[in-house]
């Protein structure tokens, strides 16, 4: 067993690309289940939106990388705005409902053999990403034994982090201002909101056009990480990666995203990579009659999903959350 390999995977996920796009995604996740209560269970189609649309921008109409960026976050306005307008009004599991299922929509219409011309196919789109990796200023990878990253990645991890701690210091200063405060209120209960004149509906709506942003962003970043846009990669499980990481952190709070990404990312490989060497070679440590080599790739989603289990009867609220940030008015 060599710990050493089972530290670096796990601190280098922990700290890499992977674990950006979910802190990103989940700061958006953040802003509308933590600080509003808005049930957004679509955030995997923020993210392809804005993915789809700066590929499709780049490859297929052969516009500019940095006009296709524009096009990619206003593709995540207007998703917002398409879902907000004849949900916001309603119950909370109405936008629940109505976000999950255009994720999936958008997901097969990107897959879709009639429009492979446009957006690729179940292949999806290459060959938009060489802008940004052209300001790529490292010549070499990292590797100082506990954390290693190749060159892409470690520009990856550069411009993702900046990312991610902008976003943080933007949700910070919002959170603290009287918008933020009116959100809170929102979250808490609407109709006393309401009741002092405030327009709910239209707080609700900048809240899940700020949020989508950051999904868009994380979609971004995603397919740029990767050089290829694929919609497969946007099912529902990212959407609920990035719950996951929310929840381990702590809802409404600023950092709760990004420790709970890193954590999450940190077990994932962690424990993907200490069952891979107890199960593999001539004398494993794990014998094949209780786990082959097969099944230790799904034993890290059992225990983490048994911790997910244990942290929500335990702690609810997270490691830095609040029990009482949580509370859902699905009125």
């Amino acid at each position: 067993m060599d710990f050493g390999t089972v530290i670096d995977a796990a601190f280098s996920a922990a700290l890499g690309p992977q674990a950006i796009v979910f802190a990103l995604a989940a700061i958006g996740l953040n802003v509308h289940f933590g600080y509003t209560g808005l049930l957004n269970f679509g955030q995997a189609g923020f993210m392809a939106i804005a993915a789809f649309g700066l590929a499709v921008s780049v490859v297929t109409w052969d516009l500019s990388f940095w006009l296709g960026l524009v096009i990619a976050l206003g593709a995540s306005v207007l998703l917002a705005l398409v879902l907000g307008v004849p949900t916001l009004r309603l119950r909370a599991d109405y936008l629940a409902i109505v976000t999950i299922a255009t994720s999936e929509i958008l997901r097969l219409i990107f897959g879709a053999v009639e429009f492979k011309d446009t957006f690729g196919g179940s292949n999806g789109l290459t060959g938009f990403a060489s802008t940004y990796r052209d300001l790529n200023p490292y010549n070499s990878g990292l590797d100082i034994g506990v954390v290693s990253f190749s060159v892409n990645d470690l520009w990856s991890i550069t411009v993702g982090w900046t990312l991610v701690g902008l976003g943080c210091l933007l949700v910070w200063a919002l959170m603290r201002s009287p918008w933020g405060r009116v959100l809170k209120s929102i979250r808490e209960d609407e109709d006393a909101v309401r009741s002092l004149g405030k327009n709910v509906f239209a707080y609700k709506m900048q809240a899940l056009v700020l949020g989508g942003i950051f999904g868009g962003i994380a979609g971004i970043f995603h397919i740029l990480k990767q050089g290829s846009a694929v919609p497969t990669d946007f099912n529902t499980t990212f959407t609920f990666y990035a719950y996951a990481a929310l929840l381990i952190g702590g809802a409404a709070r600023v950092l709760g995203p990004v420790v709970g990404s890193i954590v999450f990312w940190f077990l994932i490989a962690g424990l993907g990579s200490f069952f891979g060497q107890a199960t593999s070679g001539t004398d494993p440590l794990i014998p094949d009659f209780i786990m082959t080599n097969t099944q230790s790739s799904l034993i890290r989603f059992i225990l983490l999903g048994l911790g997910l289990m244990l942290l929500m009867i335990f702690r609810p609220q997270g490691i830095f959350g609040d029990r009482r940030e949580i509370a859902i008015d699905a009125r």
